[in-house]
């Protein structure tokens, strides 16, 4: 893989420090992981040039989880603290905010769910049509005797579930892949699919079970984690713009440092 050598304020950092680091960043490809840690690193270097630049110390400082930090992490986080400075969340931002995102606040609503599943791959149109055929008789039977649901799964279904008579228990949003979730959630408590529904698994028999309907949590009970959220993305936002600007001075080539959204310390 050939790369454009990485140069901070005039001093390139070698690429052997890069290939270290990279395994610290997982990403799709080599490429990526390189790029990642070629953007940590230089970052680093920044800060700890300015850092240096202000004569900031070392002294003792701590992570979140108590443990103490290096000599380097510790004037980096002594820096960040003394040149960028953020607002608190304030009541006023934190309700705009809840109820411009209201849905974020409710908790899920539940189904109780289960099913048979007649196998078939999804490209293969004909054996797609056997197993909707077969879904289609299953629906039938159990329209004129629904209390053979179980006895039919543990019999005629291809998912693990049939062990338990099909049952998949509560199913909430995004457990399930969309035309399944779809269908349930379309249903009344307790109510079978009078149509078949067709995955990528095959076709599936769906019923519901009792519905527990999602219920909006009181702005109280989530002010504190709002605001939590809002200073922390207020904090990101400006250490990536105090990078870009020493970026900008000391001057940097061979890694993009991304815009002042990007969130670039590590």
């Amino acid at each position: 893989m050939t790369v454009e050598p990485v140069i901070v304020g005039g001093q390139e950092i070698p690429a052997a420090a890069i290939a270290a680091e990279a395994q610290h960043h997982p990403a799709p490809d080599a490429g990526a992981a390189w790029q990642a840690a070629a953007r940590a690193l230089a970052v680093r270097q920044l800060l700890l040039a300015e850092a240096e630049r202000l004569g900031i110390a070392s002294d003792e400082c701590r992570d979140a989880e108590g443990r103490a930090l290096t000599g380097e992490d510790a004037r980096i986080d002594a820096l960040l603290d003394r040149e960028v400075r953020t607002p608190s969340a304030d009541e006023a931002a934190c309700r705009r905010y809840y109820e411009r995102h209201r849905e974020r606040f409710a908790s899920p609503t539940l189904v109780e769910a289960a099913h048979i599943l007649i196998a078939a791959d999804p490209d293969d149109t004909f054996a797609m049509g056997l197993a909707t055929g077969d879904a289609r008789t299953l629906i039938r039977q159990l329209q004129a005797e629904p209390e053979r649901f179980a006895d039919l799964a543990r019999s005629r279904s291809a998912c693990p579930s049939r062990e338990q008579g099909g049952n998949l228990g509560q199913v909430g949003p995004g457990m399930m892949v969309k035309p399944f979730e779809t269908a349930l959630f379309g249903l009344a408590e307790h109510t079978l699919c009078p149509q078949p529904v067709k995955t990528r698994f095959g076709v599936h028999v769906i019923r519901s079970g009792r519905r527990v309907d999602g219920r909006q949590l009181p702005f109280e009970a989530v002010r504190e984690a709002i605001a939590n959220y809002l200073e922390e993305a207020s904090y990101r936002r400006a250490a990536a713009q105090y990078i870009a600007v020493l970026a900008g001075q000391a001057g940097v080539s061979g890694v993009a440092l991304g815009s002042a959204d990007g969130a670039m310390v590590q």
